[in-house]
């Protein structure tokens, strides 16, 4: 269960702490972003681990879509609504602000063994963002993310199974493609879902790319020399 390892579980409330939340960052999703290191000043809880957190609470669909709608601090004390059966349930803090709105359809099953390794699947596919996936891509349209004040926001993800009868679910990149408008940028990663050899799903996860500059090869390389040198020290922990 994540909550065991990544949250404090009361009732349908939970509280992440900064050190939960990196840890998740960089075991579960081998994510290095700075912004989820403790004492980063802009530091915010992954959003993978928000979703990790409701397919736990509400089981998996054979459709899914997840739309994040706030950055959600360390310490903040999260409701994900256990009361209602609807196929929309909105993820709120103690004032009442949206974080997160999971919306599910079609057969379902409860969390288990087989839904952790898909989520896991999914969240480790989802930490090659930065530079695997999104590097080529801001190279190909000739943009970059501003190197002085880096900014990816994850907005949305969407994900459609088959079936929901598998046990070795792995993903793997598709097609990705990336929309500007002036200064930002929105960017769609197409993802397929195979258990084995055998596709039984797809989806889409959509970033938003802030402060976009011309692409230069020796910042992104820095930018790139910096991630690395975060996952070193981090190695040597």
């Amino acid at each position: 269960m994540f909550s065991d390892q990544f949250a404090t579980r009361t009732g349908s409330n939970f509280h992440i702490t900064a050190e939960q939340a990196s840890n998740f960052a960089k075991t579960v999703s081998n994510d290095f972003n700075p912004i989820h290191d403790p004492g980063n000043k802009r530091f915010c809880v992954p959003g993978d681990l928000l979703f990790a957190l409701a397919v736990e609470n509400y089981g998996l669909s054979t459709e899914i879509s997840v739309d994040f709608t706030g950055l959600v601090n360390a310490n903040t004390q999260l409701t994900y609504p256990l009361t209602s059966n609807s196929q929309e349930k909105t993820v709120t803090d103690e004032t009442g602000k949206k974080y997160l709105t999971f919306r599910e359809s079609g057969c379902k099953k409860s969390f288990d063994k087989y839904v952790e390794r898909l989520v896991r699947a999914y969240v480790a596919f989802s930490g090659q963002n930065f530079p695997s996936i999104l590097v080529p891509l801001m190279a190909e349209f000739d943009v970059m993310i501003n190197p002085t004040r880096p900014l990816i926001i994850y907005q949305s993800m969407t994900l459609q199974l088959s079936n929901l009868d598998f046990s070795h679910p792995s993903l793997s990149l598709s097609n990705s493609e990336l929309d500007i408008s002036e200064k930002r940028g929105n960017a769609y990663l197409y993802f397929d879902v195979f258990d084995g050899t055998k596709l039984i799903g797809e989806g889409i996860k959509h970033l938003i790319l802030s402060g976009l500059t011309p692409f230069d090869q020796n910042k992104v390389d820095q930018m790139i020399h910096k991630y690395n040198d975060n996952q070193k020290m981090y190695a040597r922990l």
